[in-house]
């Protein structure tokens, strides 16, 4: 059983699933956040590989992708960040990339070192199911859960082509556009969630516009089986990058304040 299939083996709970971008603001202060984000009571932890152009992400992310970048990141810097992640801790680490870093690596290679390093899944936010078959042969030969996005837009039909090839659970987009802080929950993305558990029996993560406890609590009660959260994870780094030690006090506050909010609220 893969890490990942452990967090979710009692389904009458719901993960919380922290993103952050890995490298930022720096390798060291990255290890230092993902270190407290754990520390606060993560169950599965999402790095960001950054990017040039992250087309799904909003400007908080992209800020943090910027940072990363200019403080040298690159795949080097992130398999060496997973590794110290896992003398820490043995949670499942997934990552969130972009199509381009896993080819200019070489699909294989990307996937070899994902796995010597220590990752438990890999979603690649720009690749459709229909051009995923390379991919999903390293993500079998190295036992890497592939992971998929799911939207309000998805049809029924692609939804069960998805479900096929999917592993780990399905990240179901909760709003329309790019990450970002949204005000609520809205119906359409618990409507989503609904659909989309007529299709499969994998476990469902809601993310994109996740912030608030409240949020955590309306998600959980909907039953879903994770939250994702990032931009209100990036934007505590990003107003503390001058304080590593109110940035860590904060990020262990903002994650048990989150999933205390999961642990009251009822699933039906």
């Amino acid at each position: 059983m893969s890490r990942i299939d452990r967090v979710y083996e009692k389904r009458g709970k719901t993960a919380f699933i922290a993103f952050t971008v890995a490298g930022d603001p720096d390798e060291a202060t990255s290890l230092r956040v993902a270190k407290a984000l754990i520390d606060g009571g993560t169950d599965i932890l999402e790095f960001g590989v950054p990017f040039s152009d992250p087309v799904a992400d909003g400007p908080v992310i992209q800020r943090a992708d910027e940072r990363a970048l200019a403080a040298g990141t690159n795949p080097d810097t992130i398999f060496r960040l997973v590794k110290a992640v896992r003398e820490y801790s043995d949670i499942p680490i997934v990552f969130l990339t972009y199509y381009n870093i896993v080819h200019k690596r070489g699909i294989d290679r990307f996937y070899r070192e994902a796995r010597e390093a220590g990752v438990d899944g890999i979603l690649v936010a720009d690749m459709p199911v229909e051009e995923s078959a390379g991919v999903m042969v390293a993500a079998e030969r190295y036992g890497i859960d592939p992971i998929f996005l799911v939207t309000q837009t998805t049809s029924d039909e692609r939804i069960d082509r998805i479900a096929k090839k999917a592993r780990g659970y399905l990240y179901l987009v909760a709003v329309l556009g790019v990450t970002g802080v949204r005000d609520q929950v809205s119906s359409e993305a618990l409507e989503l969630l609904s659909r989309v558990r007529k299709h499969t029996d994998l476990p469902l993560a809601l993310g994109f516009g996740i912030s608030l406890p409240d949020h955590a609590k309306t998600c959980t009660e909907a039953n879903a089986d994770g939250v994702i959260v990032g931009s209100a994870i990036v934007s505590i780094i990003e107003r503390n990058l001058g304080s590593p030690e109110s940035m860590e006090r904060e990020l262990k506050e903002y994650v048990a304040q989150m999933k205390a909010a999961i642990h009251c609220a009822i699933r039906e």
